[in-house]
């Protein structure tokens, strides 16, 4: 069973993504767009460690989301916008890591 209350992207838990409400467009691409711009904003001040364990963190929330794909009863649409927007996060931690 996955953990509903679960925080998997900034504010945004398990239920808003795989549940029916709120609807994918525009609510939860504006939810996503919102939290992604604060968790980049905060990217700025995180050290090195920080950064290896938010990676690590969010590549685990990846994995929870993701569990499971084949349940025609969750949100895939909202599935896969999630991933697009974790995908983006990830990407800029590793960046940041890099330089």
């Amino acid at each position: 069973m996955l953990e509903l209350d679960k925080k998997v992207f900034g504010k945004i838990t398990t239920k808003e993504i795989i549940g029916a409400d709120p609807p994918e467009i525009p609510d939860t691409k504006d939810n996503l767009e919102k939290e992604l711009a604060t968790l980049l904003a905060e990217l700025e001040s995180t050290s090195k460690q920080n950064l290896e364990k938010l990676f690590e963190d969010q590549k685990s929330v990846e994995d929870h989301i993701n569990s499971r794909p084949g349940a025609m009863a969750l949100a895939q649409n909202k599935i896969k916008l999630f991933n697009e927007y974790s995908a983006k996060y990830t990407q800029r931690i590793k960046e940041k890591l890099e330089s």
